[in-house]
């Protein structure tokens, strides 16, 4: 005779458990503490199994029998329930594990070390704001196109394109790592290719005609302010490295002998070491500084504070105060000068990439090719040195 809810709640506990059938094999089972258990009699390959379903009144008589159903259906594709019941719980514990954020972070620890710190930073601390509010706490086998959408859309229409380019770039690096790791079957943002607007350049402001050039480098050797900053704006279009690069120079990276400027790799913005040939002009620059802050750590201590450098704004207000605007000069366009300049006068393409330490793609390769080119570009920043100062000699003249 099937339960009813009036009868099971009548149950009363006896010295020993009991049971009273509903049909199918589902029965209530009493245990001596009061505990009404939910089971169900089946048999499977010959074998009389038993399947549990929960404790009633949490699990309802109508529950009860929806589940009896379902593991019916399972039997009648020669499923085992139990099985079945088993991996689907294992399932969930590991989508529980393997939620977008915990994997995010995971490829975080491990595919970003060879970046600068301030970099991995920025790059944690967008995933934090964008990625992680909406996305983070899913399972990444459940995610699917519409919710990489909602994530990287509203940050397009917010009119931030190169950010919302970025925080897809990164949850396609995190699929890519779950795939690779065997917690994703495919990597759906890679598939988003295309779906945002494309991001309109901007390229740094520089200077690169004959003229402007001489000008800007008269103007240097007559700024008036701090001196170690001055000696900035000096080697910045000999060495044309990067900004933090310069500004971060230390004096033990400084071999005047071997007239080499070592800059090693976690100062390096993809973490490989570096090579800046001396050229007479910059090693006298290096020289004439040496007496003032050789003493100390950094070539270029600020004025403040000997245990940091200078930061890249007071660079920025010194050109501002030689008279270039943010649209004519930048302290980043030093480099886009030289490159210009250096692919126009003729050099080889692969001395000036090495001398910019633009990674080549070839990771194997640029681990070790630091010194590539090395007499070839000693070559190069003397010749480039001496056509600067030929140009800031050049005043009042033509460029033609």
């Amino acid at each position: 005779m099937p339960l009813t809810d009036v009868f099971i709640r009548s149950l009363k506990p006896l010295e020993k458990p009991y049971k009273h059938f509903d049909g199918g094999g589902l029965h209530i089972h009493v245990t001596p503490n009061g505990s009404k258990l939910w089971r169900m009699s089946y048999r499977f390959d010959g074998k009389g199994k038993l399947l549990s379903f929960g404790e009633y009144p949490t699990v309802s008589l109508k529950d009860a029998r929806e589940k009896r159903e379902e593991a019916n259906k399972l039997l009648a594709q020669g499923i085992d329930p139990s099985v079945w019941k088993k991996q689907e719980k294992a399932a969930r514990r590991i989508a529980q594990r393997d939620t977008f954020e915990n994997i995010a972070r995971e490829w975080f620890d491990t595919r970003t070390v060879h970046l600068t710190a301030r970099y991995r930073q920025n790059v944690l601390l967008r995933i934090e704001k964008h990625i992680f509010p909406k996305i983070g706490k899913t399972p990444i086998s459940q995610l699917e196109i519409p919710d990489i959408l909602n994530v990287v859309k509203p940050v397009e229409q917010e009119g931030h394109v190169a950010t919302a380019r970025f925080v897809l770039q990164s949850i396609s690096q995190v699929f890519r790592y779950a795939v690779l790791s065997g917690r994703a079957k495919h990597n759906i943002a890679a598939d988003l290719q295309g779906v945002l607007r494309p991001v309109q350049t901007t390229h740094h402001a520089t200077i690169t005609n004959e003229v402007g050039v001489g000008e800007l480098l008269r103007r240097i050797d007559q700024y008036e302010g701090y001196y170690p900053q001055a000696c900035v704006l000096k080697l910045a279009p000999l060495l044309f490295t990067r900004p933090s690069e310069l500004l971060g120079a230390e004096w033990e990276e400084f071999d005047f002998e071997a007239r080499e400027w070592r800059i090693p790799a976690e100062r390096m913005k993809m973490r490989r070491p570096h090579i800046v040939p001396l050229s007479d002009q910059a090693l006298a620059v290096v020289k004439a500084l040496e007496p003032v802050t050789g003493g100390g750590r950094f070539l270029f201590p600020a004025a403040t504070n000997p245990d940091k450098h200078i930061r890249d704004g007071r660079i920025l207000i010194a050109l501002r105060k030689l008279g270039y605007s943010k649209d004519e000069m930048s302290f980043h366009g030093f480099r886009s000068m030289a490159s210009t300049l250096l692919n126009e006068r003729g050099y080889k393409r692969d001395w000036i990439e090495r001398q910019l330490a633009h990674c080549p793609r070839d990771s194997v390769r640029a681990a070790y090719n630091y010194a590539e080119y090395l007499p070839e570009r000693r070559r190069m920043m003397q010749e480039w040195a001496d056509y600067l100062t030929t140009l800031k000699n050049r005043e009042g003249k033509n460029d033609e």
